[in-house]
């Protein structure tokens, strides 16, 4: 049931959000910036400028898939979605006819297929929509949005995807949102594993790393994680935009999904054991750009020395 309302004079969509992580917030808050009638719920504490901003407080999945017309989960792990969706309490005891779950998550496309399935067996509507972009994506409302579900559907949720992102896509039907998002992550990975190379080289070899990434933003060899990892990994500032853990995560999906379909994917295998090296050292919980520290362990020598 809801515990805190504020008196809301907002006219818009009933809108649900449950998740209000790191990521989770600053998307909700674009919803309710916008105008919509807003109703979350989260393990964790509400941020206080969602609750001061009219957004109405659940205690339950249930109670927020009761009150709003969509509603929006962004969670760390396939579990902890079928759990929220379907368990004691969860979104599914809430929903009735016409509603709309879109699942922001990153998790199991598999998993996912069985989700809708379900979802819509109760005569809802299903969108997988996992983001890529961080916490400054989410923040600056310009995440990549990848999007599984009927394109009807897809239509009607695309003005709230608009709110948090600039790149929208309907690749394909239910679960195919996690599955570009699984790809997506196997290139963001190797690349940041690529910088972390080229920048211990480089550094090991006597060149000064901060001016070596400069010259190569000028290169072919530019990108944005070039930028904005190579940046972290020079200035050694790890606070999480998105923590090796859920990255390791995601790449386990990859490695599951390959066996699977029968084939291989050997340098996400090699991220992944990169990833998981960070995890034995203690750095689980720093950004993924931090997998460097795996690389700089191996060569005992620090792309830079840490403040």
């Amino acid at each position: 049931m809801a515990v805190r309302s504020t008196c809301m004079t907002k006219s818009g969509l009933k809108i649900g959000f449950i998740g209000l992580g790191i990521m989770g917030a600053p998307m909700a808050g674009h919803l309710l910036n916008a105008g919509h009638v807003m109703f979350v719920n989260t393990r964790s504490k509400i941020p206080e400028e969602l609750a001061q901003s009219g957004a109405t407080i659940c205690t339950t999945a249930q109670g927020v898939a009761e009150r709003a017309d969509i509603i929006f989960l962004m969670l760390p792990d396939t579990p902890d979605v079928e759990l929220v969706l379907f368990g004691k309490n969860g979104v599914a005891s809430g929903l009735s006819a016409a509603k709309t779950v879109v699942d922001c998550s990153s998790i199991d496309p598999i998993a996912t297929r069985g989700f809708a399935k379900k979802i819509q067996a109760l005569g809802c509507e299903w969108l997988d929509a996992p983001v890529s972009g961080g916490e400054v994506g989410a923040k600056a409302a310009s995440l990549t949005i990848m999007v599984g579900g009927e394109s009807s559907t897809f239509e009607r949720v695309k003005p709230l995807f608009d709110l948090m992102g600039k790149n929208v896509t309907l690749v394909g039907g239910p679960g195919d949102g996690q599955v570009c998002k699984v790809a997506n992550q196997i290139i963001v990975a190797l690349t940041i594993a690529a910088v972390g190379e080229a920048l211990v080289f480089a550094s090991k070899a006597g060149a000064d790393p901060a001016k070596v990434r400069a010259a190569l933003m000028g290169g072919f060899a530019s990108s944005r994680i070039l930028e904005v990892h190579g940046e972290r990994m020079i200035k050694r500032t790890f606070a999480p935009g998105f923590r090796i853990a859920l990255h390791q995560k995601d790449l386990n999906l990859a490695l599951q999904g390959a066996r699977a379909l029968d084939l291989a994917l050997p340098q996400t295998a090699m991220a992944a054991q990169l990833m998981q090296s960070c995890v034995a050292l203690g750095h689980g919980q720093a950004d993924h750009s931090a997998l460097v520290r795996a690389l700089e362990n191996m060569a005992q020598h620090p792309v830079m020395p840490d403040a």
